[in-house]
């Protein structure tokens, strides 16, 4: 029999707050955290907007800020994730004999995490001065003087994307299983699924998972832009992300992190830890299609759907409501409709789906534990959040997407669903936490 396996803390940065509880707010009251890049100058790229973390205070989260203190974006988010779920859990972080009936040795991490992005002022400023104008070509000596003098070590080292996982081991001092993964915009949601089996399997007590990321840079923008997946509304940044709406052009690029306290339902009881729900759940496929397209009859996402349905035990008629990938591409928006008509069958229409990219941005690694995390909180408040922006429903997708408004109701069992550039596809199940008195200690 499978180990039942709950949450016990979730917590979020993200375009649209520091916190979880900001952030759901804002989300039944349609806000959104696009606006103009300020990280860098955008002005000649085709998108002019994203949707950046602002007033981020690492300080905040972390007693000790100096040792992050050359974190990139993601790993500096991730912290304060971490910070707020664990203190939801009960776990003791930053302190030499934490009490909190934890065995780090069992404590594992399981991110889905980007990696960072280059010390941009000094890389391109050492690319610009080790240019020879005169030969056209690159003066590489010059161009390693300038990098030696001005490139940062540490710095360099956090585009590993293993770092962030770094971090949180620093915080919390868990010393058990840590992996990291890349799988494009499924990677957290890979993350959160192959930590519930890690404590499946008994090599762990508690997972610390999710993801962390932040494309917002200048060659991050420039390959998205070139692969025309963003949009270029940039006269309309507010209504920008439109799922599966007509008028659809691309999604808004956001960054942020989401971490989700994952234990076995035995260790959560032994230590008196409040269950948020419990994760059944979990399924993934590839589609071996082609690197940026999901594949048009819907196969990879139908499978893993079907392996998610299968591992949670359950049929598809029991699940109310279906959190999607929904990015506002012309192609995710129509292959996903499909793969839920494939997979849903009779009840497709009438099972509740929504997009919050359509608020929060596309955190890309990150952003399926962070909606995920929304599931979390629909089953708590027996609410779903809106696809906003939908005002012009493409005709060819006819499923029922909760447009511009959340909608009160009791939700039991949800999807998550994350499909990634590469034909990459992760899916969660996540379910309202009874007791009985077989699972009490």
């Amino acid at each position: 029999m499978k180990k039942q396996i709950v949450i016990t803390g979730v917590g979020l940065v993200c375009p649209m707050g520091h916190d979880v509880e900001s952030v759901w707010q804002g989300m039944l009251t349609g806000k959104h955290g696009f606006a103009k890049t300020t990280i860098f100058d955008a002005s000649s790229f085709p998108s002019t907007f994203c949707a950046e973390v602002k007033d981020y205070d690492l300080s905040k989260f972390t007693k000790n800020p100096g040792l992050h203190k050359d974190s990139n974006r993601g790993s500096g988010f991730v912290i304060g994730a971490t910070a707020q779920a664990c203190k939801q859990a009960g776990i003791d972080i930053e302190i030499d004999e934490p009490c909190d009936g934890i065995n780090r040795r069992r404590m594992g991490i399981y991110l889905g995490a980007g990696e960072g992005s280059v010390d941009n002022e000094a890389f391109f400023d050492a690319i610009v001065k080790g240019w020879d104008s005169d030969s056209r070509e690159m003066n590489w000596d010059k161009w390693a003087e300038v990098a030696f003098n001005k490139m940062s070590a540490m710095r360099e080292m956090e585009q590993e994307p293993n770092m962030p996982a770094a971090h949180i081991s620093l915080m919390t001092g868990a010393r058990g299983p840590t992996r990291s993964c890349l799988t494009a915009c499924a990677a957290s949601t890979q993350a959160v699924g192959e930590a519930m089996e890690i404590i499946r399997k008994g090599a762990a007590d508690v997972m610390i998972a999710g993801g962390a990321h932040s494309m917002i840079h200048p060659l991050g923008i420039t390959g998205f832009n070139r692969l025309t997946a963003l949009s270029t509304r940039n006269d309309e940044i507010e209504t920008a992300s439109r799922p599966f709406s007509k008028s659809r052009d691309g999604f808004v690029i956001g960054e942020g992190a989401a971490i989700l306290i994952l234990e076995s339902l035995e260790h959560a009881k032994k230590r008196g830890a409040a269950i948020l729900a419990e994760l059944i759940g979990y399924g993934s496929s590839s589609d071996a299609f082609r690197v940026t397209d999901m594949h048009e009859d819907a196969r990879g996402a139908q499978q893993a759907l079907e392996a998610a349905l299968k591992d949670a035990g359950i049929e598809y008629g029991d699940v109310d409501y279906i959190s999607t990938h929904g990015t506002s591409t012309s192609e995710n928006d129509s292959v996903e409709t499909k793969a839920i008509k494939g997979v849903f069958k009779d009840k497709a229409k009438d099972i509740p789906v929504s997009s919050v990219k359509s608020m929060m941005g596309h955190l890309i690694g990150a952003t399926g534990a962070a909606e995920l995390i929304t599931c979390v909180m629909a089953i708590r408040d027996s609410v779903v959040p809106p696809t906003m922006n939908l005002n012009d429903p493409d005709p060819e997708l006819d499923l029922d997407y909760v447009p511009n408004e959340p909608r009160k109701m009791a939700v039991n069992i949800a999807v998550n669903e994350s499909f990634g550039f590469g034909g990459q596809n992760n899916v969660v199940i996540v379910k309202r936490y009874q007791a009985t008195e077989s699972t009490e200690i």
